[in-house]
C-alpha cells in the first residue's frame, strides 16, 4: 500500500470513527488505535492517535460548547495532566498488553454493574480528579481509554450534548498533556505531525456528522449506544492482544 493510499484509508476511517465518537462521547480512539497501527506502526500510531483525538474532542467540545460542565472538567484536568505526561514519557518502556485486559474486564464489568443496579449512587463532583489521573494515565500508555470515563461523566447524570461535550472537553486537556509528554519524549517527528495535521479534516467533520445525530435521539437511547460501544470496547481489548 502506497503512502497516499495509507493516508486515504486512515483519513476515511478517522471520519467515521469521529462520529461515532460524537454520538456516544467515546469509542474512537479505541477502534482506531489497530488501523493505525496496522498502517502506521505502533510507536507512530499512539502520538499520530493523540493529534487526531485531539482534534477530533476539539471539534466536539465547539459543537457541544453551550452544553459544557466547566467545574467537572477543571477537576477532571487537575488529576488527568500530569499523570497524562508521567505516562508519554513511559510509553516506550510500559507493558501495554496487560494493561489493554484490565481494562477491558473493566469496561465489561462496569456495563453489568449498571443493569444490575440500574439505581447505584451518582458519581460526585470530587471523584473526578481520580478519573481524571486514572485516565490520564491509561490514555497515554494505550492511546485511547475513552471508554473508561464514559460511566462516570453518566453516573453524574450527563446525557446528550452535555455529556458529549463535557467529555471531550475534558478529553482535550489531557491529550494537549499527552503531546506535550511525547514531545519531551521524542515521539513527535516532522512525519507524526504531519499525519495529524493531514487528519485534522476527516475527524472534524465526523464531529460534525455526529452533532446532528445526538439532537435526533433521546436519553434512554443514547445510554444504550453507549453501554453497547462500552461492551464492544471491552471485547476488543480483550482479544486485541
Amino acid at each position: 500500500m502506497s503512502g497516499v493510499e495509507a493516508l486515504l484509508l486512515a483519513a476515511v476511517a478517522a471520519c467515521a470513527l469521529s462520529l461515532l465518537s460524537a454520538v456516544t462521547g467515546f469509542g474512537g480512539g479505541v477502534l482506531l488505535l489497530p488501523v493505525f497501527t496496522a498502517l502506521f506502526g505502533l510507536r507512530v500510531a499512539v502520538p499520530v492517535l493523540t493529534l487526531a483525538q485531539l482534534s477530533s474532542n476539539g471539534a466536539r467540545v465547539w459543537v457541544n460548547r453551550r452544553e459544557l460542565h466547566g467545574p467537572l472538567v477543571a477537576r477532571f484536568a487537575l488529576g488527568a495532566v500530569p499523570l497524562a505526561v508521567a505516562g508519554a514519557l513511559l510509553l516506550a518502556h510500559a507493558p501495554l498488553a496487560g494493561l489493554r485486559r484490565l481494562l477491558g474486564v473493566f469496561l465489561l464489568a462496569v456495563v453489568a454493574w449498571r443493569r444490575w443496579r440500574p439505581r447505584a449512587p451518582r458519581t460526585r463532583a470530587g471523584a473526578f480528579v481520580a478519573v481524571g489521573a486514572a485516565s490520564g494515565l491509561g490514555s497515554a500508555l494505550l492511546g485511547s481509554v475513552g471508554p473508561l470515563t464514559a460511566p462516570f461523566f453518566l453516573g453524574y447524570g450527563l446525557t446528550g450534548a452535555a455529556y458529549v461535550g463535557t467529555e471531550a472537553a475534558a478529553a482535550v486537556t489531557l491529550h494537549l498533556a499527552k503531546t506535550a509528554g511525547y514531545a519531551a519524549g521524542g515521539l513527535l517527528d516532522g512525519r507524526v505531525l504531519a499525519l495529524g495535521a493531514a487528519l485534522t479534516p476527516a475527524t472534524v467533520l465526523g464531529a460534525a456528522l455526529g452533532r446532528r445525530v445526538v439532537a435526533r435521539i433521546s436519553d434512554r437511547v443514547f445510554v444504550t449506544l453507549v453501554e453497547v460501544g462500552l461492551v464492544v470496547a471491552g471485547v476488543l481489548l480483550l482479544t486485541g492482544g
